[in-house]
């Protein structure tokens, strides 16, 4: 399967291109330093934003991924990540590319039917923004029928970590483990990235990941 990857070089990013060379797949690396998070994967420079680039990268691909994040320069994150979100899919229609899977953030999970995670007290304010971006994100892909895309939220916490293969994958709902602990590892998370983009399992829709 041939997938562009954008954001291929952050924490997460470079997990999925990872996991998925491994298996096979041939990945194209896109990041605005154009440098490659694999040894033997290719890679380019690119800005999610301009749909023209996106059309010109992804034309011939089986997929696209994003592991775009919002800005985190202290600026309000809301309108450049939706902006980014918007751009990733016009150029994604415009190559004929028929499925997304995108990077998303687990703020918007939901605690009780209704309630997001990040609309909780105690939650960090530090995080608000990107949260909130995320889920302004989320809020526009569900009104998208095309392209076929997946968001797929992290637990609240991920990090670099062991790649156990072993975690649970859920819905809009917020998981937690037996010490109430949202955990998991980015190596892990990329396991069951790729693993929808081979499956594809939830069209559509959001899925969750954590142990």
């Amino acid at each position: 399967m041939k997938l562009v990857l954008f954001g291929a070089t952050g924490m997460v990013g470079s997990r999925i291109a990872t996991e998925a060379s491994a298996r096979g797949h041939q990945v194209l690396a896109v990041s605005r330093s154009g440098q490659s998070p694999v040894p033997g994967v290719t890679a380019t420079a690119a800005d999610a934003t301009d749909a023209a680039k996106v059309a010109d990268l992804a034309r011939g691909a089986d997929a696209v991924a994003s592991a775009c994040v919002p800005p985190r320069d202290g600026s309000d994150p809301r309108g450049p990540f939706l902006a980014l979100n918007e751009g990733l899919v016009a150029g994604v229609r415009a190559a004929g590319v028929g499925r997304l899977l995108v990077v998303g953030g687990a703020g918007g999970l939901e605690v009780a039917p209704g309630q997001a995670l990040s609309d909780q007290p105690g939650f960090p304010e530090a995080y608000l923004p990107e949260a909130f971006a995320h889920r302004d994100a989320l809020a526009y892909y569900r009104t998208l029928d095309d392209p076929d895309w997946t968001y797929v939220s992290p637990a609240a916490e991920i990090a670099p970590g062991e790649r156990t293969g072993r975690f649970r994958v859920g819905g809009d709902e917020f998981m937690t483990d037996d010490q109430g602990r949202s955990f998991v590892s980015a190596e892990d998370y990329a396991i069951a990235f790729v693993d929808e983009l081979e499956q594809h399992a939830h069209p559509r829709t959001r899925m969750s990941v954590a142990y």
